[in-house]
């Protein structure tokens, strides 16, 4: 179900919205917490934001770079294979909630916004139990099992996908899309531009492939022993990001290889935009959040889910797509047989590439972190009005 928020831009005289975003863990669920922390930031620029993350998570150091301050929590995901290993993840759980106790009393938000991660289960639950509206941000098409038990205090359930209301509350439900980095959308680059900065060719066809930003075990093993047939392609070239922690093994590889030519190698991609613009093909992991930029950018996409994933959620994501005919689906067991060959056909196919650019295109979800901030703001003043 969709509401029609129409917020002003400030509120003179009053007071400064106080808002808790929470979450992270990864770049899919951090990238998305900035631009609706940029985007509240926009809409009432006396808003005062706090993050609420995971100590050790990659949010710790980026959230911050992004101009926001962060607390950490001592929070630790569930280990499902080895269960005699989650006694001391309770012990962490209790401690973050008394954490996230003692951050919202001393901070006194009037409204907390979850976007996935370690981090927002107990930032939210608390902020519920203590009488704060909270919104969250379910980004996939199957909801994961936290965000169902957090979905029966929420006051707001912002979601990707339709069809969510087999999970939550219909009259909760609003559907937004997923936020995409912000520089993504505003920054114009030309194809000719994008490959000079990968030191690539014109006239080649590209395929760009991305692993999250963590990398992806499969995707890089495939490959690394597909590297004889990348290097005897005389029309394609390829953009790869291997993620840090592959990133030597990759590098030794590709040495081994002769270094082919037609290939740009990099542990991580800073310029995103620059290399969707470079790119015919992209060839991912099925997250939520990379899913969105395809469908905004209009990228033909190879989705390879992870299978370590709860709930086995990208594979529902992908699935999601290839039933509208908007990307291809190669499964991760299958991945070292079939992903480069078919990455390779599919480049070279211009009515397949304008047949999945068309369809992703129309799944897409413009203006999603404004969306989401209006809402975030809604619950806030009106939190505000009623607490007074």
């Amino acid at each position: 179900m969709n509401k029609n928020n129409n917020i002003t831009t400030s509120k003179n005289g009053a007071n400064p919205l106080r808002i808790i975003i929470s979450g992270g863990g990864t770049g899919g669920h951090i990238f998305p917490a900035v631009a609706i922390a940029n985007a509240i930031r926009e809409l009432r620029p006396d808003a005062r934001i706090l993050f609420v993350g995971a100590e050790g998570r990659m949010e710790m150091q980026r959230v911050p770079d992004a101009g926001y301050e962060i607390i950490g929590l001592p929070v630790a995901g569930f280990d499902r294979k080895r269960l005699w290993r989650n006694i001391g993840v309770l012990v962490k759980l209790m401690r973050s909630q008394w954490k996230a106790r003692r951050v919202i009393k001393s901070f006194r938000p009037q409204v907390a916004v979850g976007v996935g991660g370690y981090a927002s289960g107990p930032t939210l639950k608390t902020a519920g139990m203590m009488g704060i509206p909270t919104l969250i941000q379910e980004q996939n098409s199957y909801a994961g099992v936290t965000n169902k038990l957090l979905a029966k205090k929420a006051r707001s359930i912002c979601v990707a996908y339709e069809g969510m209301e087999k999970f939550f509350p219909a009259d909760k439900i609003i559907l937004t899309g997923n936020p995409v980095r912000q520089n993504l959308t505003e920054k114009t680059v030309t194809k000719e531009e994008a490959l000079r900065t990968f030191r690539l060719k014109e006239g080649k066809r590209t395929i760009l492939i991305i692993g999250g930003s963590l990398g992806a075990r499969t995707i890089n093993n495939t490959l690394m022993a597909g590297l004889p047939l990348i290097k005897q392609e005389d029309d394609t070239q390829f953009i790869w990001q291997t993620g840090k922690y592959y990133y030597p093994q990759v590098t030794e590889a590709v040495r081994e290889a002769g270094s082919p030519s037609n290939l740009y190698v990099t542990d991580f991609i800073k310029d995103m935009a620059s290399a969707y613009a470079a790119a015919d093909l992209v060839i991912s992991r099925a997250g939520a959040g990379s899913i969105s930029e395809f469908c905004l950018l209009r990228k033909p996409v190879i989705l390879v889910p992870s299978p370590n994933v709860a709930e086995d959620h990208q594979t529902k994501n992908a699935l999601a797509l290839v039933n509208k005919g908007a990307a291809i689906y190669v499964k991760d067991s299958e991945a070292g047989d079939r992903l480069l060959r078919t990455a390779i056909e599919t480049v070279g196919d211009e009515r397949k590439l304008k047949e999945l650019s068309e369809n992703i295109a129309k799944l897409a979800l413009p203006d999603s972190a404004r969306i989401i901030a209006q809402e975030a703001i809604r619950l806030a003043e009106e939190h505000g009005a009623s607490s007074k």
